[in-house]
């Protein structure tokens, strides 16, 4: 990663790098630790999670990490914290991670830009449309970097590739394919939405600070299924409405950027929510103002088997992506699933691709944040942007709950004549939190 730095941050001596917290320490925090505690930019003075096995060993990490980089036999200068408010009340901060479950994604990072910190925020940056645009607001009143952890866009293939459909090298693009699969949740029978299941309360762990885990959430006692040691997975808790967001925090935030930027509606959004019960298609599909249909499938093979919009034989696999159908051919932008596809073969010759292959490592996401900082610039997926990935989501998910078809002002951010749906587009926080 230090090749895609400029120069001003290549190797910067201690004195001048960007003073970094991190907030939150489960699988995905652990890696946002490793590469910030190496990262030439970056001082990292801060760690905090409300789990203190998680605060405790990532400090351990960081302060031999930097013993080793100084060859010397000890540092002290990372700081652990439960509370996520001593951390940003400190002066020599300049920037935080937010790392959290997606609950505490908008309040933290609206609370970090008050307290004048830059934020890096992981996807999706909210659990309902209208507390994301209050943290856009207050990003903006206070004049923060922000950029959204929806890095696939950043990666130098997929980047070539939307850019090319932008241009319109792939003609009026007509359909887009993308994910999104039932919930599994404890107990209970797997659906298109997170859920609540009713899971009996247990013990809390010696060290977890249980109730301010739960923070604005609405109440919820103590599961293991919500957060356990050793770390479980990527997102355990992502089953559960409280706390997380179903496919819009696994999958579906990523493809909604890459996506939304392809087309050129990332700062805007679809005019439609199409419900697969109205039968005008065969799955759920939003339809922009522009013509352009997103069709929601459970699987790649339903592009085939539903849609016909490939060929039988079109090789589709991965994630984070799509499958884009234009005048002139179609093409993919998935990663994890192998090179891109597409057709016919002379769209690739004006595609001009160096390489099929899709390399998550070959990306510039963080690298184009800590730049931003130096310079005030917006980054790759401000807040903006952030917003309107996780809001593409949250519409689906409305109209799922709703079983119905809804119309969608992406301007005024509200349902066209549906007070029922509107309504869904906010949640209380528990008290005292607010953003």
């Amino acid at each position: 990663m230090p090749h895609l730095l400029p120069p001003l941050l290549r190797g910067a001596p201690p004195s001048e790098r960007i003073g970094v917290g991190l907030i939150g320490i489960g699988c995905m925090g652990r890696g946002h630790l490793h590469l910030l505690a190496n990262h030439p930019a970056v001082q990292l003075l801060a760690v905090c999670d409300v789990d203190r096995e998680r605060r405790e060993t990532a400090k351990a990490f960081v302060e031999e990490t930097y013993a080793a980089e100084r060859a010397k036999g000890s540092y002290r200068g990372c700081a652990a914290y439960n509370d996520y408010r001593e951390l940003l009340a400190r002066p020599d901060i300049d920037a935080v991670v937010i790392v959290t479950p997606d609950h505490w994604h908008s309040l933290l990072a609206a609370e970090a830009a008050r307290a004048g910190k830059d934020v890096y925020c992981e996807k999706p940056v909210s659990l309902t449309i209208h507390e994301s645009r209050r943290m856009v607001e207050t990003v903006r009143r206070y004049g923060r970097v922000f950029q959204t952890g929806t890095q696939y866009r950043s990666i130098t293939t997929i980047r070539h590739i939307c850019q090319f459909i932008r241009d319109g090298g792939l003609g009026k693009v007509k359909s887009v394919f993308t994910l999104w699969g039932k919930v599994h949740a404890p107990k209970v029978t797997a659906l298109y939405v997170p859920q609540d299941p009713l899971l009996p309360a247990e013990p809390v762990p010696d060290g977890l600070d249980w109730d301010l885990w739960v923070g604005p959430a609405s109440w919820h006692a103590y599961s293991h299924h919500y957060h356990r040691n050793p770390v479980p997975g990527v997102v355990p808790w992502v089953f559960c409405d409280a706390f997380g967001a179903g496919a819009v925090t696994g999958y579906h935030s990523h493809a909604a950027d890459v996506i939304q930027y392809a087309i050129g509606m990332e700062r805007s959004g679809p005019v439609e929510i199409i419900h697969p019960g109205s039968g005008e298609f065969p799955t759920l599909t939003c339809r922009y103002a522009n013509g352009t249909l997103l069709h929601h499938v459970e699987h790649w093979g339903q592009v085939r088997e539903l849609y016909h919009a490939v060929p039988a034989d079109a090789r589709l696999a991965g994630n984070f992506g799509g499958v884009f159908i234009g005048e002139r051919g179609w093409v993919t932008t998935m990663t994890t699933g192998g090179p891109v596809e597409g057709g016919p073969e002379k769209l690739f010759k004006a595609l001009d691709l160096k390489t099929r292959e899709v390399n998550p490592g070959d990306n510039n996401h963080h690298a184009n944040w800590f730049e931003c900082i130096r310079t005030r610039r917006s980054p790759s997926s401000n807040e903006e942007i952030g917003h309107r990935s996780a809001s593409l989501g949250h519409l689906v998910g409305i109209a799922y709950q709703l079983g119905r078809s809804l119309k969608w002002n992406p301007a005024k951010e509200k349902f066209v004549g549906d007070d029922e749906a509107n309504r869904l587009r906010s949640r209380a926080m528990r008290e005292p939190w607010q953003i």
